[in-house]
């Protein structure tokens, strides 16, 4: 099996490490590189060419977000991920704008943090359990706001909102197709049928929807 490639971007030596070491416990994954700047880290992605990038926000030089969003215009195929010490709305929202595929708190989980990478590097969003709700609404109040669908409208099947509730709860498509005793390609059809029915363009759109529709709790 192919090894996901990563490299992990953080100031902090013994946060790096330390995740460093955790990663090598993974089979599936490979770190290919750690630096402790951004510069250092466009530096290697240019060499390297990870699947997935791991970084902090607060680097010396270049920000996470800085360079994410460069990540984002050169280099389409890299996946990353943004890693936070703080529920912080302006972190977060600036990630997203960047391009970021994930944003995740440091405390997170080693099977939380495997979940994130898989997602990710399959072409997903993901965002980490204790990102707080408050800093969801405030992306929905940033960002824009669909409009609330009427307790009469009929468009959306019931399994098409059971799918919306899942994807807004971090399910992946995977954990979703056997939670419902459905095939992936099924959840596929049924996501490319919501995002085709309400006008969206991602999992984060989705997530958006089902905050101001209500169809999850905050």
């Amino acid at each position: 099996m192919k090894k996901i490639r990563v490299i992990l971007a953080d100031d902090h030596q013994l946060f790096r490490e330390g995740l460093h070491a955790l990663l090598n416990q993974i089979d599936v994954l490979k770190v290919v590189a750690e630096v402790n700047n951004g510069d250092e880290l466009l530096e290697a992605i240019g060499h390297l060419q990870p699947d997935v990038v791991l970084s902090d926000i607060n680097m010396p030089g270049k920000t996470g977000i800085e360079v994410c969003a460069i990540i984002t215009k050169q280099f389409p195929d890299i996946k990353v991920i943004m890693l936070s010490m703080y529920n912080n709305e302006a972190f977060f929202v600036n990630s997203l704008k960047a391009g970021a595929k994930g944003f995740l708190s440091k405390e997170i989980s080693r099977d939380e943090l495997l979940k994130a990478i898989r997602v990710v590097q399959a072409g997903g969003e993901y965002f980490g359990k204790k990102i707080s709700n408050v800093i969801l609404k405030e992306y929905v109040g940033q960002i824009g706001r669909p409009q609330p669908v009427s307790s009469g409208d009929t468009f959306l099947s019931p399994r098409e909102k059971e799918i919306i509730k899942l994807v807004a709860e971090s399910y992946s498509n995977g954990e979703i197709a056997e939670k419902l005793m459905i095939s992936v390609r099924t959840v596929n059809a049924h996501k490319s049928n919501i995002m085709r029915k309400l006008h969206l363009k991602s999992n984060v759109d989705i997530v958006k929807y089902a905050l101001v529709n209500k169809m999850i709790k905050l």
